[in-house]
């Protein structure tokens, strides 16, 4: 798993332009099952995406299609980690999506 950090390097009104756009582009990996989860830090700096795929790789692939990015008005931190507890709800989850 993978949670990754965007930070706008542009202005609140640039990110504003293109939010319908990478509202599509997570609706889209979320479709995939890739996204897991997503969400605006506070105070609104930046975003937060949990995302679930086989390697860094492939993240990287999907954040350069992420309209912020193609923009140059976010910068990206992935960290990879390992998920060893959770509560049912995502324990469930966890275990069917890795059939």
């Amino acid at each position: 798993m993978f949670v990754i950090q965007l930070t706008y390097t542009g202005s609140l009104a640039e990110i504003d332009q293109l939010l319908d756009a990478h509202k599509l582009f997570l609706e889209k990996y979320y479709a995939k099952g890739i996204f897991m989860l997503s969400g605006r830090k506070q105070p609104r700096t930046g975003g937060v995406i949990l995302a679930q795929a086989e390697d860094l790789a492939t993240i990287e692939k999907v954040i350069a299609e992420d309209p912020f990015n193609l923009h140059g008005l976010a910068e990206y931190s992935i960290t990879e980690f390992l998920p060893t507890m959770a509560n049912e709800t995502l324990r469930t989850f966890l275990k069917e999506s890795k059939t």
